[in-house]
């Protein structure tokens, strides 16, 4: 294989001649000869072309004899004593025989080797030529010399003078023989060669120009018969010797003399095998007795071995680490891989990198045959290039180093390469970029070479490109990920290969979002901020998730950082933990999840003590209790609950209170006598019937565990107190009379949260911040047992100030009805038998839309609101006001009437009813998006 890649080099060569046949019309200037260099080594004259004369151009060698020029094909230079070798990046070496064709011989002492050097570039229509001229002398020629080229074997010998005429007459007669001229470099003389018989092995008989005609160089000099051929021919052969297959060329010359005819036999047998690799060394192996050439005891009187066709000194093959040795059946050749003689060189089968080292050696050897008498010089050129060897690529990120902060990039280096690797382009996941363009986005790339001559590449990638895939594996971790494809190419041939690079970082970089929060009388306040990652996350409060609805409801505000939530003590999603006298333990529990991945980034709790009284104790005897499901009876229905009477039930309940209103001498309430006081006692707890009835209704997968629950109520009465009264007496004779007197019923008007009339702001909730247009929704309500008794709201209007005959002023009710003139009419809500109301005669509620005034074009963001409510007898009713809220035209038609009046003239209703005046507190508006 290694002799078919020098005849590769002459195949480049018979290219160019015939391309430059095809263009005569093409210029030639003849150049100095700078970056050529000649020598003369042994029996060869070699030529060296430095790569900066051949680079980018292409060569065309040429051999001149006297004024012609021949061009030297591959088949020519096999048969004429030529050869080339080259390495990959244009340095070359051309090698002549001296006993090759062309070949100016003088008595074959002198010679004199011409060649024409022709170089052109395919994009320019100039020739550069170059003409060597070198001159060589050779010492002393054996009896015998064979040369093992890279593309020829050839073999010279002696011819013995056995004619009684002097060479001077030899030599007149060759110059009347036009026979021997066809045979390039003949003398003339008369004598020569007629036929040949090549053993192949078998013998095959030819005339001299059949012979040349089939590629076979024959010819005579002064003293020598020189045959030469290509390997791998008819006329040669393969044979192991030793261990090494040899290639053969083994020929029987028929030398024709004036009167007689002698046979010459001629034999060179050149190795084509015989190298062994190890990972550092290349070991060389020739047979030492090569038998196709030897017949007989030998004498090897010299050994030397070069490089490139040079001779080398044993001082120098120490300082390469060269050995050449001799065994029994071998001389061995030792050279260690990487030796500066020879070039290393990139590959990449199926885009695996690999590489090869190429080295010429050299073998010379004397030997003495004590059979024929005679010395025969043996020269062997030989290339040898290692198999591909693997080199697998390392990629690393430099800044990598466990338990340290990075700078948030990718540093990444590739190699090692060969001086022939270029780095093109590189692929990423947001695409192709050529080196230039990674530059110019900031990436940096660069190559690095080191003192063995290898390089690597490097290039920067921020985290924060679009190239960087990132994502979280655990909640404070996120890994950076880069994918990215080097696009290669190897010199000077442009084979394009690839290398893809992944690389990952983990870093502990995520900063999670946290919770904070605090309390006043009323409020749980609560702050998020936001982490590293924004708001990746969902809020859940309590069992609920923070929905939009939910954020507003809660007054949700935020930035870029942070959000915050104003949460009421009392709403469905705080938990109740305990119930005390006159407070309440109430937890707000917020929970950061992260759904895709099922993570809690933040689990925040926080429970404060509110005000909260649960028990009232009226004068009037009546006792009214609220009973509080706590999260540890958390399977607990209200509802389910009683006093100890169990018809005793909530006058109002829902899933977290029950509302209980009942006088003291009802429901087994129990009474003590202490002191001056007397107690008053019940409890609540639960109607197992009422659960049992439940829980049948449930579903059958449906269980509830035992609750127990006892609330117990209390009231203390003042048994003695001291009251002053006045009083005056008339005479005996005076029919006696009874002396009227009077008291004060007590009616309130309270604001609802919404239309349910079933939570109520308290005082400490105002002022009550409403939007404009939204709905207030006020109950007014008589306190009293009495149950002939009604409650018909008779006016009630708005003012700016607490004081409620200030103006402006705005109607709402007008004599029982609502305001015709108020585009926002006031609605009235019946009450339902069912509600918490015992007496449904003395509960009043209606609603109208939150307005303000417009004060100097400015808008005031508060009003307060005002009743005059009136007090009826259910059996005394008269025309007027006590006839009902609205409930007849009349009615309608009066408050159409009264509309628009002032306010002095509503102190002119009728005094046989009681009349209370009651006010709300104030009211702000808003038009923000959450609520103040």
């Amino acid at each position: 294989m290694r002799r078919i890649g020098s005849v590769m080099s002459w195949i480049l060569i018979a290219a160019v001649v015939l391309l430059l046949q095809a263009r005569p019309s093409i210029s030639s200037k003849s150049q100095p000869s700078s970056g050529l260099k000649s020598d003369c080594v042994g029996n060869v004259m070699r030529l060296t072309l430095d790569k900066a004369l051949a680079a980018g151009n292409q060569l065309e060698v040429g051999a001149v004899n006297g004024s012609q020029r021949m061009h030297l094909t591959p088949i020519m230079a096999a048969q004429c004593g030529y050869s080339m070798e080259s390495d990959p990046w244009g340095n070359t070496r051309i090698y002549a025989s001296l006993m090759g064709c062309y070949v100016d011989n003088h008595e074959d002492e002198t010679f004199n080797v011409r060649l024409r050097l022709q170089m052109y570039n395919t994009t320019t229509s100039d020739v550069v030529t170059h003409n060597i001229s070198k001159i060589c002398k050779e010492p002393r020629w054996r009896s015998e010399e064979i040369l093992c080229d890279r593309n020829y074997m050839e073999v010279s010998n002696l011819v013995p003078d056995i004619t009684d005429e002097g060479q001077e007459a030899q030599d007149m007669k060759l110059q009347d023989d036009s026979k021997l001229k066809a045979v390039p470099g003949t003398t003339g003389a008369a004598h020569g060669i007629w036929k040949m018989t090549f053993h192949t092995p078998e013998p095959v008989g030819m005339l001299l120009k059949d012979a040349q005609e089939a590629g076979v160089g024959a010819m005579t000099t002064p003293s020598r018969l020189v045959l030469r051929s290509a390997y791998n021919t008819a006329r040669t052969y393969t044979e192991t010797v030793a261990g090494v297959p040899m290639e053969v060329f083994k020929v029987s010359t028929y030398y024709k003399l004036p009167n007689d005819i002698i046979v010459i036999n001629s034999a060179a047998a050149c190795p084509v095998g015989g190298v062994l690799f190890t990972e550092n060394m290349i070991s060389w192996h020739v047979p030492r007795s090569i038998t196709p050439l030897i017949n007989g005891l030998i004498k090897i009187v010299e050994m030397h071995m070069g490089i490139n066709g040079q001779r080398l000194a044993k001082t120098q093959m120490a300082a390469r680490r060269y050995t050449l040795s001799a065994t029994e059946s071998h001389i061995i050749t030792e050279l260690p891989i990487g030796s500066p003689d020879g070039y290393y060189k990139s590959h990449a089968p199926d885009n695996q990198y690999h590489i090869t080292y190429t080295v010429e050696p050299m073998l010379e050897l004397l030997w003495w045959s004590e059979d024929t008498q005679a010395d025969t010089k043996y020269k062997v050129l030989y290339p040898i290039t290692t198999p591909m060897m693997p080199r697998p690529l390392h990629f690393y990120d430099i800044d990598y180093v466990p338990d340290t902060i990075p700078e948030g990039v990718f540093r990444i280096t590739l190699g090692n390469f060969l001086h022939d690797v270029e780095l093109v382009n590189i692929t990423f996941s947001s695409g192709l970029l050529t080196v230039d363009e990674c530059n110019d986005k900031g990436f940096h790339v660069h190559y690095h070479t080191h003192s063995n001559g290898s390089k690597t590449f490097s290039l920067q990638v921020p985290f924060s490109d679009h190239a960087v895939l990132k994502h979280n594996p655990e909640p404070w971790f996120t890994v950076y990920f880069l994918s990215l494809t080097y696009g290669l190419v190897i010199q000077p041939e442009q084979t394009p290969f690839s290398y893809t690079v992944e690389v990952e970082r983990s870093l502990r970089d995520v900063v999670l979002p946290s919770v904070t929060g605090t309390c006043d009388q009323n409020m749980f306040y609560i702050s998020v901020k936001y982490g590293s990652q924004g708001h990746n996350f969902q809020a859940i409060l309590g069992n609920r998730e923070l929905t939009l609805e939910l954020a507003e409801i809660y007054k949700r505000t935020e930035n870029g950082t942070h959000f915050s939530l104003v949460v009421p003590y009392n709403s469905s999603d705080i938990a109740f933990e305990l119930i005390e006298s006159s407070s309440v333990k109430a937890r707000v529990d917020l929970l950061l999840w992260e759904p895709n991945k099922e993570w809690n980034l933040a689990d925040f709790s926080l429970a404060c003590n509110f005000p909260l009284t649960t028990t009232e104790c009226h004068a009037n005897g009546t006792v009214t209790a609220l009973a509080v499901k706590v999260e540890s009876a958390h399977t607990l229905i209200p509802s389910w609950l009683t006093l100890k009477d169990p018809s005793c039930k909530p006058v109002f309940s829902d899933d977290r209170f029950a509302y209980f209103s009942f006088t003291v001498d009802s429901c087994r309430t129990t009474r003590k006598f202490s002191d001056n006081y007397v107690l008053y006692e019940n409890e609540i707890g639960l109607d197992e019937k009422s659960m049992h009835r439940s829980s049948k209704s449930q579903s059958k997968s449906q269980t509830f565990p035992p609750v127990e629950y006892r609330h117990t109520i209390s009231c203390f009465y003042l048994v003695h107190d001291t009251k002053t009264m006045a009083f005056h007496y008339r005479p005996r004779d005076t029919e006696p009379t009874a002396e009227p007197g009077s008291g004060q019923l007590s009616v309130q008007m309270r604001l609802a949260q919404d239309s349910s009339y079933e939570h109520f702001y308290q005082t400490h909730d105002y002022p009550v911040v409403k939007y404009l247009r939204e709905s207030l929704y006020f109950e007014v309500e008589l306190e009293s047992a009495e149950p002939q008794l009604e409650l018909i709201l008779e006016n009630c209007w708005a003012t700016l100030h607490e004081n409620r005959t200030s103006l402006p002023s705005w109607d709402i009710i007008v004599d029982g009805c609502g305001n015709l003139d108020d585009s926002y009419v006031t609605v009235f809500h019946p009450i339902k038998s069912h509600t918490r109301a015992a007496f449904p005669g003395h509960v009043k509620r209606f609603s109208m839309k939150m307005f303000t005034f417009t004060k100097s074009d400015v808008l005031e963001d508060q009003i307060y609101v005002h009743c005059d409510a009136v007090i009826c007898e259910t059996n005394n009713r008269v025309d007027g006001i006590c006839s009902g809220q609205c409930g007849s035209l009349a009615n309608v038609r009066n408050a159409k009437s009264q509309s628009g009046l002032k306010r002095g003239r509503r102190s002119n209703r009728s005094t046989q009813h009681q009349t209370e005046q009651i006010s709300s507190g104030p009211i702000h508006w808003t038009n923000s998006l959450f609520k103040k």
